[in-house]
């Protein structure tokens, strides 16, 4: 009862703080930079106010907070998130301020990253209970112990994570409602992990529904890279925390082929001088094939929602249940 108070509190709020921020992010000028060799369709899209992952995020630490005084461990994960939050926020401030469409330089936002990831290790060794083991799922009591391996496994792990939600992050809505869909399965796994970050996970929940509101498609708000970067590090944190990285594999499928059609692309086109996909990441590619952006919302967020129906199966696999 109290996880369903915190997931509709969550909601109302971020529904409630959207239309109150518009104005001063109009005000301030922080609208979305749009990229000239994109999908003609988003030229439209210019100036439209981004950044509105500080009024999600915004929700999520101030509730998130309250709720780890009485349940500490949600702490470290809340903290990933908002580290990777304030690498979004100066990566936005940069191309606001200086309107461009890149901001941070790629090493910079990468030695960020690998801080952050670094600090979340530090914590893990410190205070987990055989940290380098994960869970396999589909086999019953399956388990992988990684070893020294673990270390560069998850810094792998958590920035091609973060950096598969930031570049799902590219039309109205998609981002957030395979978000909403993977940390629904992560709120149902902590009933069976126990791993007690549901109130966590619940606010977050909550957060994206009321932001959806604004940014499905027409959007009216965009969540920029402060939103992106800060969902996917809440992703990769959550996901490392229940040992259940391996996981991802299936319900961030659209995570993992959004990150694999910009390599591809880039490969081949550095072979061949030609493009594999119209455009990449894959989501753009659809676009162009004419298929519109609610249409993609909706095919990509079923396969996130099938894909999580299918490892559920694999967790009670695993746990014998």
């Amino acid at each position: 009862m109290e996880l369903i108070a915190v997931i509709l509190g969550a909601t109302l709020l971020t529904a409630v703080l959207v239309p109150i921020s518009l104005p001063y992010l109009r005000k301030l000028k922080f609208g979305q930079f749009v990229r000239d060799d994109g999908p003609q369709s988003h030229l439209i899209k210019t100036g439209t106010p981004t950044m509105g992952g500080l009024i999600f995020m915004l929700v999520i630490i101030l509730i998130g907070g309250i709720m780890a005084m009485r349940t500490p461990v949600i702490l470290p994960v809340l903290l990933v998130s908002v580290g990777f939050a304030v690498i979004g926020f100066i990566d936005d401030y940069i191309k606001v301020v200086k309107k461009r469409s890149l901001g941070l330089k790629a090493y910079q936002k990468l030695l960020a990253q690998l801080i952050i990831t670094g600090g979340f290790l530090a914590f893990l060794y410190g205070n987990a209970v055989d940290v380098t083991t994960l869970i396999v799922p589909f086999i019953r009591g399956g388990s992988l112990d990684l070893g020294w391996l673990y270390i560069p496994f998850i810094i792998v792990f958590m920035l091609g994570t973060v950096n598969g939600v930031n570049l799902t992050d590219g039309i109205d809505g998609l981002a957030t409602s395979v978000t909403i869909a993977v940390l629904t399965f992560f709120l149902v796994m902590d009933l069976i992990v126990g791993s007690q970050l549901a109130p966590l996970i619940g606010v977050a929940i909550g957060a994206l529904l009321g932001f959806l509101i604004y940014n499905s498609h027409p959007a009216a708000l965009f969540m920029g890279d402060t939103g992106s970067l800060a969902l996917g590090g809440l992703v990769a944190a959550t996901a490392i925390y229940m040992k259940l990285p391996i996981i991802i594999l299936f319900i961030g499928v659209i995570y993992l082929i959004e990150v694999i059609s910009v390599m591809l692309q880039v490969a081949y086109y550095k072979k061949t001088k030609k493009r594999l996909f119209k455009m990449a990441p894959i989501h753009h590619h659809f676009e162009l094939m004419g298929w519109k952006e609610t249409k993609i919302v909706y095919v990509f967020t079923i396969i996130t929602i099938m894909m999580c129906l299918i490892s559920y199966i694999g967790i009670i696999v695993h746990f014998g249940l």
